[in-house]
């Protein structure tokens, strides 16, 4: 991997979550940009410097799966990890679309969580 700061984008209608993970992969190195909606990401200008995006699964009114499809049409390299709380998700072969795509079921390792992003980060240098 390069010695670049690398853009994590967090989506999650969970502010403990947004709060915890962005903590996690700031003390890992990267820069964190944290989001409680699938549209706010979406109509972030800044999207297009995003290099991984992490997601839950099941939000209200655009779920990760659909913002998996909008930002990898705008964004087709971008690697997208899932995080889930409900098992019936988890396992859905639907979200293996993205180019990296991992998911992880809540709660999730961090270890395991932090070795899928520098896997995905390696796919994007």
């Amino acid at each position: 991997m390069n010695s670049r700061q690398w853009v994590v984008a967090i989506v999650d209608d969970d502010p403990y979550l947004l709060e915890s993970l962005g903590d996690l992969l700031e003390s890992a190195g990267h820069k964190v940009r944290s989001y409680d909606t699938a549209l706010s990401l979406l109509q972030d200008d800044r999207l297009s410097e995003v290099d991984c995006l992490i997601t839950d699964i099941g939000m209200p009114v655009v779920d990760g799966i659909e913002l998996q499809r909008r930002a990898n049409a705008r964004l087709p390299s971008l690697p997208v990890i899932f995080i889930t709380g409900r098992e019936e998700l988890a396992t859905q072969r639907r979200v293996i679309e993205a180019p990296v795509s991992r998911v992880f079921q809540k709660p999730f390792d961090t270890r395991a969580l932090l070795d899928a992003v520098s896997d995905a980060l390696l796919f994007r240098d």
